[in-house]
């Protein structure tokens, strides 16, 4: 014998934000507090790093900074950025210590920003207690941005695309 469907209970209707109704889509939900934004991106900024601050910091050698590609060997074998340490996710709980001195800071990257790879890897170096960020964008928007790639047939850069950086090389800045 068959059952009578069960009905879902309604679900109470919200304000869809939109021009024509006057209620905006950003203000919808107000903006946080000045103790709390300040907070917020404060913390965001003690846990991530971008590509440009990376390159930056790379190409002024400055000491104590550990870059960790935590992809697999074929994918650090198809471009990784040049001086990077490879060190995929799973070895990091046996071999992070061997290749991070002591107070270094770690930069964790992997494929971009669709993969969690480098937040993966950012934990294990956590858990081993290390002071590490995560690279936002991964290995992505560091060849997006124009910025070297090291391959067996050496280093190259691609002509950064406009969606990512200025395309005159400049920094954007930000």
């Amino acid at each position: 014998m068959a059952t009578a469907p069960q009905s879902v209970p309604a679900v109470p209707s919200t304000a869809v934000p939109s021009s024509r109704t006057g209620v905006s889509a950003v203000t919808a939900v107000p903006a946080a507090g000045n103790a709390a934004a300040l907070a917020h991106f404060a913390a965001r900024l003690t846990f991530e790093t971008d590509a440009a601050d990376v390159a930056a910091d790379l190409a002024a050698g400055v000491p104590g900074l550990v870059v960790i590609d935590s992809r697999s060997t074929e994918s650090w074998e198809q471009g990784h950025i040049p001086g990077a340490v490879h060190l995929p996710t799973a070895l990091i709980a046996a071999r992070g210590d061997s290749v991070v001195p002591p107070g270094a800071t770690v930069v964790t990257y992997c494929w971009g920003p669709g993969c969690n790879g480098a937040t993966r890897a950012a934990l294990e170096f956590a858990r081993l207690g290390h002071p590490v960020k995560e690279m936002l964008g991964g290995f992505e928007y560091w060849a997006r941005e124009g910025h070297p790639v090291q391959t067996a047939r050496g280093v190259s850069r691609r002509p950064a695309d406009a969606l990512t950086a200025p395309v005159s090389g400049v920094s954007c800045a930000c």
